[in-house]
């Protein structure tokens, strides 16, 4: 019998999308049969997705990347902004990199492995919905490593940017989306691509990743050459 939600208790709504109906259906009893969790939606597609979940808005979206026609970063791509309260974890057998921090910039919060076990995946909606950023212990390792092994970024690159694209890339660090750090720098969306087309041309990379690696590293590199204070 399921457990019964106690008068008064707010449940967390949850849409999935994932096209292997066995797995969907798997994560939809999982979510339905917990206390405090219900699910308002499953899509078998990205497109179906898109057509639907604006209509239930969700606080949560569980969203795997292997989808056939649009995949599951173009489809964070494309609903983040119709709902930017929505939180969206990944949840995807790939552990690659470029996905990872792909979903990422893209507009998802969360990023876990398939086989995670329910306890961690409830556990970890319910982490997003309340303001974190779960990821599983693997996906971690990997950002980090990630950015310890970005080449250091050049002094001459770095004092290039004009003070604007120096704290569009310090936004950029720090997990903003390109809404946000329009909303924060009080200019326009269309203002904040060309800041960013600017740093990638300045920094010569080709994606947010390694802007944002670099970045860190130069960070690093100024902290490690700080003078040692006199004893």
């Amino acid at each position: 019998m399921r457990p019964q939600l106690r008068l008064g208790a707010m449940s967390i709504s949850v849409s999935i999308v994932e096209d292997n109906a066995q797995v969907r259906a798997s994560l939809t009893k999982l979510i339905d049969s917990s206390p405090g969790y219900r699910c308002v939606s499953q899509h078998g597609s990205a497109e179906n997705a898109l057509m639907e979940i604006p209509g239930v808005r969700p606080e949560v979206v569980l969203m795997d990347i292997n989808l056939p026609g649009l995949n599951g970063v173009e489809c964070v791509q494309r609903l983040k902004p119709q709902l930017p309260g929505t939180q969206i974890i990944m949840l995807t057998v790939y552990q690659n990199t470029e996905h990872i921090f792909n979903a990422l910039a893209a507009g998802a919060t969360g990023y876990l492995l398939k086989q995670t076990p329910p306890p961690e995946l409830l556990a970890a909606i319910r982490d997003v919905q309340a303001g974190g950023s779960p990821m599983s212990s693997h996906i971690a390792r990997k950002i980090v490593q990630s950015f310890q092994h970005a080449a250091p970024v050049a002094t001459a690159e770095s004092a290039s940017l004009s003070p604007r694209e120096a704290e569009v890339l310090d936004l950029l660090a720090k997990g903003f989306l390109y809404k946000e750090i329009a909303e924060q720098m009080k200019v326009s969306y269309a203002t904040v691509h060309t800041h960013i087309r600017h740093i990638y041309e300045k920094l010569h990379v080709r994606s947010r990743t390694e802007a944002v690696a670099k970045h860190l590293n130069q960070a690093n590199s100024r902290r490690d050459n700080l003078p040692l204070p006199p004893s």
